[in-house]
């Protein structure tokens, strides 16, 4: 049975059940990965998913089901389960089936030509990465992992009320970690590369990326504590603010969970700063149309020269701020960005090191689960990085903790980089330039 057929059958069993408006959100997906050691194969997997969820108004309550068996077997369970579920809820919240937007902006989210790369080619840039890796500097004692993987989905939201979209994507990442060794000395990096175009991967680049840096960490020591300014590299800026993207959500700000309550068109950071959501980024993991709800995707500044311009809305909780759905729901999993990044600045990351005679580069944040608190924006982050004296680079630190509040620091930025960088892997859809502020403290010897 195809899926009209399937869908259609669904909703009339559900009408003659008395379930009022419904709606079916299906994803069919091929994911690939592998794992290349010491020239073999380490890990190889090749997986399909197939998900249909439903869910459907009875008596006013929103019920809700799924299922990995998509097919006429399992309509009467969807059906019966949503029901129940329905009955259940306590929830006083409305829930609404929504009938579509205006308009959808056409998002190129599927590159064909990935589809045409062989398992073999995959398998191939794995190893050459890898076999870069150990030539490159004999203090490489171990390549830990050289990994690829892809993924394709196609996706469809459909409704009683006239709701048709459907989507294609897919996408692939490559990382590589090393371990270098000097005597006693041990350090370890990763670097990584996404992307939908595969001939843009280039395992000598990825490689280089993670020898070069694990080597520059070489006799790192801690420094003495204080107070210094500080400049946070790119992809660990990127990490830093996937760590605090809840407080943008209105669902926390409507439950007192951020302190942006109640500060749009307020000035919460400094002018340098714009925070953008981009659905329609051309080659961003997170670009689409359309949203876990259907409503339409929106390219929008959360903040603009330093001033909160909106929230991260869904319908529920654009319905309780009496405003438009900004097409920012991840369906059960909550409200999120797509695209979100800090827009770039018109400064080098040299040129900003050289405005410094006394600081850190900070490219390592440990502890980002536990060592913050998202509603009160303070932390303590285990760190490491570069000193920096004059100007330069003067030599690696380690063993050092950077404590602050990120309020504050949003208001404290005096450089922004122009070297935006997507973070990997929680925060790939999380982007920033690398960022300077004008003191953080530090604790280390």
């Amino acid at each position: 049975m195809d899926k009209k057929a399937l869908i259609d059958k669904l909703f009339q069993l559900g009408k003659e059940r008395g379930l009022e408006d419904m709606e079916v959100s299906y994803q069919n997906g091929t994911s690939f990965s592998l794992n290349i050691f010491k020239k073999d194969i380490d890990g190889y997997s090749l997986a399909e998913s197939d998900v249909l969820s439903f869910r459907g108004l009875y008596n006013g309550k929103m019920g809700y089901s799924y299922t990995e068996k998509v097919d006429e077997t399992s309509i009467e369970l969807l059906v019966n389960n949503a029901i129940e579920n329905a009955q259940i809820i306590s929830s006083e919240d409305q829930v609404e089936i929504f009938a579509g937007s205006k308009e959808y902006k056409d998002v190129v989210s599927y590159n064909p030509e990935l589809e045409k790369v062989t398992e073999l080619e995959k398998i191939e840039f794995a190893k050459k990465a890898e076999e870069i890796a150990y030539n490159l500097d004999s203090r490489v004692s171990t390549v830990q992992t050289s990994f690829y993987a892809d993924s394709s989905s196609e996706s469809m939201i459909c409704n009683t009320k006239g709701l048709n979209l459907q989507n294609k994507s897919n996408y692939a990442v490559s990382y590589i970690g090393v371990v270098v060794k000097d005597g006693d000395d041990i350090k370890s990096k990763y670097s990584f590369v996404f992307g939908r175009d595969f001939s843009k991967f280039n395992p000598e680049k990825l490689a280089r990326e993670a020898v070069e840096e694990a080597i520059s960490m070489l006799g790192a020591k801690s420094i003495k504590s204080g107070n210094y300014p500080v400049i946070i590299k790119n992809d660990t800026m990127a990490d830093l603010l996937q760590a605090f993207t809840g407080i943008f959500s209105a669902e926390n700000v409507q439950k007192d969970l951020s302190l942006l309550k109640g500060k749009i068109n307020e000035q919460i950071a400094s002018i340098k700063l714009s925070l953008i959501d981009n659905p329609f980024m051309e080659d961003g993991l997170a670009s689409r149309s359309y949203d876990a709800e259907g409503a339409a995707c929106t390219f929008k500044h959360v903040i603009e020269n330093g001033v909160l311009k909106t929230y991260l809305y869904n319908l529920k909780t654009a319905k309780k701020d009496n405003v438009e759905t900004t097409g920012n729901s991840l369906g059960g999993s909550g409200i999120g960005p797509s695209n979100f990044y800090i827009k770039s600045g018109d400064r080098g990351l040299d040129e900003i090191v050289s405005t410094i005679d006394s600081g850190l580069l900070i490219t390592k944040l440990d502890g980002l689960h536990s060592g913050l608190n998202a509603i009160s924006g303070d932390f303590s982050l285990s760190s490491s990085g570069y000193e920096i004296e004059n100007g330069k680079i003067k030599r690696p630190v380690e063993q050092i903790t950077i404590a602050g509040n990120f309020f504050e620091m949003l208001n404290n930025i005096e450089e922004i980089g122009n070297d935006l960088k997507f973070g990997f892997p929680e925060s790939s859809c999380i982007g920033s330039p690398s960022i300077k502020f004008n003191s953080l403290a530090v604790a280390g010897e």
